[in-house]
């Protein structure tokens, strides 16, 4: 369906349509990935720390760290880790040699748990994907690499 008919607007500039399908594909992407991760009782920035701190190989975090790789920035990731830490999924220790530094670490638990939603995100991912050879998303991946730049 093309964005004109969803919104109801007609003759809309080139970059307002380009923006405005973007913004609303990215909607429609997001809600498909929150509905896959939603039977494990997580969201999605939830699920973005989880792969973050999964991306350290066992090497802590700090919430700086977390803040700066997050998909989407946003201000409360104190309150994403504290609701990790409370479903065990991530544990947050004192750093041994500054004791001002906090580390944070995915549990166990954690590991099991992503490696589970991974499958079902990654199904929803190629669904999403799958009317796309591989040359068209190189060529998107260019665009909004060149969009971002």
């Amino acid at each position: 369906m093309k964005i004109e008919e969803v919104v109801k607007s007609q003759n809309m500039q080139s970059h307002t349509r380009t923006i405005i399908n973007l913004i609303y594909t990215a909607s429609e992407i997001s809600g498909k990935v929150a509905d896959a991760v939603k039977p494990y009782d997580i969201s999605i920035p939830q699920f973005n720390v989880l792969r973050i701190l999964k991306g350290q190989k066992g090497q802590p975090a700090n919430l700086s760290t977390i803040q700066e790789r997050m998909i989407a920035k946003m201000s409360n990731t104190t309150r994403i880790v504290d609701k990790l830490i409370d479903k065990g999924l991530v544990k947050r220790t004192q750093c041994p040699q500054n004791r001002r530094k906090v580390e944070i670490f995915i549990t166990k638990d954690g590991m099991a748990l992503l490696e589970e939603m991974n499958i079902a995100v990654a199904n929803v991912e190629k669904k999403i994907i799958n009317k796309l050879d591989e040359e068209q998303l190189e060529t998107f991946n260019r665009m909004l690499d060149t969009m971002r730049s």
